[in-house]
């Protein structure tokens, strides 16, 4: 399945400028969220206990989520972009159904918080069943880039 567009919660864009989020040497998770999560409220939301409703630790989720290589990609210096691997979980004794996908830094104490997708845009919940994975597929242009305007 193919995750949405990401959107940042306020808090990350600070923490990313500042360098408090380091996307070259820290390690990352995406966790998935149920449709009763405040997962997408980008306001007021820092870290991923400020998060509502995490998918429970069962048939094949572990709760806080998998962890994911994040990389950065330069081919194109007018527009660099920030790509992750996709996370895949197999269901197993029962489904796994979720409704947002959340990608937060596991380095920095608190977990903070960077990115969060909506995963179908009906919106509708996504299952996985007892036996099939559960796959979300990032963009080939990845979590988000840094293109726009170049100076004289």
């Amino acid at each position: 399945m193919a995750a949405g567009k990401w959107k940042f919660y306020d808090s990350a864009k600070l923490k990313i400028l500042q360098g408090l989020i380091d996307f070259d040497n820290h390690a990352f998770k995406v966790a998935l969220f149920t449709s009763s999560s405040n997962a997408n409220t980008l306001t007021g939301s820092d870290e991923l206990a400020d998060l509502t409703n995490q998918v429970a630790g069962a048939n094949g989720y572990t709760t806080g989520g998998q962890a994911v290589t994040v990389t950065i990609d330069s081919s194109t210096p007018s527009a660099p972009f920030v790509d992750v691997s996709n996370p895949v979980w197999t269901a197993s004794g029962g489904s796994i159904t979720a409704r947002f996908a959340v990608l937060y830094d596991d380095t920095v104490a608190g977990d903070p918080l960077i990115a969060v997708s909506l995963l179908d845009t009906a919106p509708a919940d996504v299952t996985a069943t007892d036996g099939n994975t559960f796959t979300l597929a990032i963009a080939a242009g990845g979590i988000f880039n840094l293109s726009g305007a170049t100076s004289d």
